[in-house]
């Protein structure tokens, strides 16, 4: 979503005394969160630049702008390394995937020339475009298995590799992926940046991106490649792109209301997050960051399964969405983002906030009164506020509610030995929505007794046919144990006129396609009857 700011800096004085608040230093430590795992982590002026001939970029007739971005120089620019959303903001220059995924989560085709999938869904075979390194150096089908291998041991991508059983190369060039079960939407999880085999771990690889990081003496910057194997139109076409090392998000935003940072990007569920309060343009940037409360199957309370359906409408999201995420992020009332094609309006518009239907299902049943213990993690500030404000409304419906504020490591001890009522939760949701991790058999989510064979049936059918998603949220919604809140956006600041063109995706701030589709490059092998 695209949102144009109408507040102006009236006065460079104003604006000192009213956006430079003194905040106490910021540590990174790594702000991206992982692909379907229990996020409990706290996640983390140069020459001016020269601008390009318009060419490739933004439209010939766009005012050419100098300016800078933001990086820290502490978190590197290793894909599979780097948690840090500033950084991997620049990494859409740098680096490709075999797909990208748009705003509308369509997966395209980047690196990927051709895609053979079988019959059964479950053997993926990926042709390679004739693409080179930014030394020249071509993509081979070794550095996209490195690559792919790489991000499945590191913790931000680990997630959406659960349901692959094997990635390695066929026939020279190509790349084959075997699944575990049948897969319709595999392309969705592979926007994961490829790099050289040999450079996987190093903290500045090569990419086959527009651009490149070169040294000077000023420091890093973004160069243009003259040479890069493709063409786009794309949302910035400075030749060069100085770039400043950040300390802190109220450093970024100074520099940005002040000085020369051109587009930057921030956390409103940060509580480090800082308010910008100048004339900008503003997009919001999908996450996949999912917000849920779920109930213990063994709660004294929650066991009931009418109490526990009668949950969903005690929540007020739109509350909690401006009053703690600052109005970032779209509430949700199905475990899937609203901006995807796996999410259905009309199931979705019958759940409302309906305080009252709580109150008369615990009333009917006898559970009036009762104590329950609301679980969270206080070392994310923002969450437990937000678990706070979900007790009142527990107790305005009628129950006796504590919220057990615990750091990490005692939150993840009692989480997994199912001492709670509710705890709320936020995971990465991949791409493709997969909640097989919450009903699994041991699965990574499924705290409290949420594993369920039926349901984990039905997550499994839905990763081989994203219709049966409606039957499976139906089930959700029936059964209450797993109650949906919001999904989390990031805040993408660019100056007025300087980007016109951007279009955020997930992971991919500088969104830009080559002229393909998946429809053009794919083809499901004939079973031969």
């Amino acid at each position: 979503m695209r949102k144009i700011s109408l507040l102006l800096c009236i006065s460079l004085l104003f604006g000192i005394f009213s956006g430079c608040t003194s905040e106490q230093a910021y540590v990174p430590t790594g702000h991206g969160l992982a692909d379907q795992q229990p996020l409990e982590s706290t996640a983390a002026p140069s020459d001016p630049s020269e601008t390009g001939s318009g060419q490739i970029g933004t439209k010939p007739t766009a005012e050419k702008r100098e300016f800078t971005l933001a990086y820290y120089e502490n978190e590197g620019f290793n894909p599979y390394k780097c948690a840090n959303f500033n950084n991997r903001m620049l990494f859409s220059l740098l680096y490709q995937s075999l797909f990208f995924v748009d705003r509308e989560y369509h997966p395209i085709p980047i690196l990927c020339k051709s895609y053979t999938v079988s019959s059964d869904l479950r053997h993926h075979t990926f042709e390679l475009e004739e693409a080179t390194f930014s030394d020249g150096a071509p993509v081979t089908a070794d550095d996209v298995v490195a690559s792919l291998k790489a991000a499945e041991n590191n913790a931000y991508y680990r997630g959406r590799f659960d349901n692959i059983d094997s990635i390695y190369t066929v026939d020279g060039n190509m790349i084959r992926i075997d699944t575990k079960t049948a897969y319709e939407n595999l392309p969705m999880l592979l926007n994961v940046p490829i790099v050289k085999a040999g450079q996987v771990d190093e903290n500045m690889p090569l990419g086959t991106g527009p651009y490149t990081i070169e040294e000077g003496a000023s420091g890093l910057s973004l160069k243009l490649r003259s040479d890069w194997w493709c063409s786009a139109q794309l949302p910035v076409n400075a030749v060069s792109i100085p770039l400043m090392k950040a300390t802190s998000p109220a450093q970024i935003r100074d520099s940005f209301e002040f000085d020369n940072l051109g587009i930057s990007i921030s956390d409103p569920g940060s509580a480090n997050y800082a308010e910008y309060r100048c004339d900008y343009e503003l997009w919001e940037a999908d996450t996949g960051i999912f917000l849920y409360l779920a109930s213990n199957s063994q709660s004294r309370v929650f066991s009931n399964n009418k109490v526990r359906a009668a949950l969903t409408y005690a929540i007020d999201r739109y509350i909690l969405l401006e009053k703690c995420y600052h109005g970032f992020g779209a509430i949700a009332t199905l475990p899937a983002s609203p901006g995807s094609p796996f999410y259905d309006r009309g199931l979705s518009d019958k759940i409302t906030y309906d305080p009252q239907k709580l109150r008369q299902a615990l009333k009917e049943e006898g559970l009036e009164g009762q104590s329950i213990v609301l679980l969270v993690n206080k070392s994310d500030s923002v969450r437990l506020e937000t678990a706070r404000m979900i007790a009142n409304m527990l107790i305005d419906c009628g129950l006796d509610v504590t919220v057990q504020e615990n750091s990490t490591d005692y939150y993840m001890q009692k989480l997994n030995a199912g001492d709670w009522d509710l705890y709320l939760g936020q995971t990465r949701l991949s791409a493709n929505m997969d909640l097989t991790a919450f009903f699994a058999p041991y699965g990574k989510l499924s705290y409290g007794g949420m594993q369920d064979p039926a349901a984990y049936a039905m997550a499994q059918e839905s990763l081989e046919n994203s219709g049966n998603f409606y039957n499976l949220h139906q089930l959700i919604l029936r059964d209450g144990q797993l109650v949906p809140i919001l999904f989390r956006t990031y805040a993408v600041y660019a100056r007025r006129g300087l980007a016109e063109s951007l279009q955020p995706s997930r992971d991919n701030v500088f969104f830009y396609s080559i002229g393909k589709t998946l429809e053009g490059v794919m083809t499901i092998e004939s079973t031969g009857e």
